[in-house]
């Protein structure tokens, strides 16, 4: 049995059921009324207490009938308005005539009196206005409900743009960001293939483990810090083989935080952009400070590396990259920033909400 079909099954039993209960409801006072003021018995406030149930679940129903046939659900307020007013209206006569024949019945064929047809046919006060407002409040209430039902439809449905729309984004920029990061590491190994080719051979199979772990991770977007520290590590291995003693990395990672996910290839960036952008410009190169602790419920990651920042120059691509991410990703709950300290090192920022949607990220 598909989804659909057992949906619709629930709506038609949930219509029925407020059906009876909205109509039985209402009867209750009529079926009062008549006992105690006109006398009629157990068994005949029963009978009219039945029928009035049944006049309102008639009256009501077809207009539901109708009302699907015409689509008139899916019609603006303003011609939807056009439509009810008049549909109540007639609704209500419906029902002043209707009652008025039962009740005709009633006291000519049952309680034996001599009631005139036309009069009895003609009464409307208060029966009309009693009409009026229960075709009023049933209808305004069936419309509501269709009313609600479509926004909470169209709101699913724009939830579900949204989340494709984002997910095609991450996407693009991961398509981006993994080229970037392989154009880079092959440029790493082009030096060491004539100048060390054994160590170039181990250059390959960091690589190969890195694309592994980049490229097949289940998870695109979001990655435990752990799994990402441990890309990192390779990273700076086969750095290392290039750079040698040029290069050191000097981590504090503060207890419990591992498990929580971030954004994957993102501390490997800055990690990347930390030896670019500073290590390599400096004979003697220097040594990359990686701490990742939490604070205020954030998870703060910070790469320190000496250097300067090229204030005629541009952001990089991986950095942009990984900015339009972290928005589309947090919704402007994370932080970004690259400052220059007064002793010429650069400090790269990452500062990332520890819970969202009550789960670790």
């Amino acid at each position: 049995m598909s989804l659909s079909y057992t949906n619709k099954i629930s709506k038609t039993r949930l219509y029925w059921l407020c059906q009876l209960m909205g109509w039985c409801l209402v009867s209750t006072y009529w079926a009062y009324t008549v006992y105690t003021r006109d006398n009629y018995g157990i068994f005949y406030t029963f009978l009219n207490y039945v029928l009035d149930v049944a006049i309102g679940i008639f009256l009501t129903h077809m207009y539901r009938m109708y009302a699907l046939k015409a689509n008139w659900s899916q019609l603006p307020i303003k011609k939807l308005l056009i439509r009810v007013i008049p549909s109540i209206l007639l609704l209500a006569l419906l029902y002043v005539l209707i009652n008025n024949l039962k009740w005709y019945a009633y006291w000519t064929f049952i309680a034996g009196e001599d009631k005139n047809f036309f009069e009895a046919i003609m009464y409307w006060d208060p029966i009309l206005l009693t009409g009026l407002r229960l075709m009023s409040i049933w209808i305004l209430a069936y419309h509501l409900y269709h009313y609600y039902q479509k926004e909470v439809v169209t709101a699913r449905e724009n939830a579900q743009l949204s989340l494709i729309a984002k997910q095609a984004q991450l996407d693009n920029l991961s398509a981006q960001l993994n080229p970037h990061f392989l154009f880079n590491s092959l440029n790493s190994i082009k030096s060491l293939v004539i100048e060390n080719p054994n160590v170039a051979r181990r250059a390959i199979d960091l690589l190969s483990d890195l694309l592994r772990s980049s490229l097949y991770e289940k998870d695109k977007d979001l990655t435990p810090i752990k799994n990402e520290l441990a890309l990192v590590y390779d990273y700076i291995e086969l750095e290392k083989l290039r750079f040698e003693e040029r290069l050191q990395l000097k981590t504090s990672i503060e207890e419990g935080v591992i498990n929580y996910k971030i954004p994957a290839l993102s501390i490997q960036l800055l990690i990347e952009n930390a030896i670019k952008h500073g290590i390599d410009l400096i004979v003697d190169g220097g040594i990359i400070y990686l701490k990742i602790k939490k604070k205020d419920s954030h998870i703060h990651i910070t790469v320190e590396n000496p250097g300067i920042i090229n204030q005629n120059k541009s952001v990089g691509l991986g950095l942009e990259n990984l900015k339009k991410r972290l928005e589309i990703q947090y919704k402007g709950k994370a932080v970004f920033s690259l400052t220059e300290n007064e002793n010429n090192h650069v400090c790269a920022e990452l500062i990332i909400p520890m819970h969202i949607n009550d789960e670790k990220i």
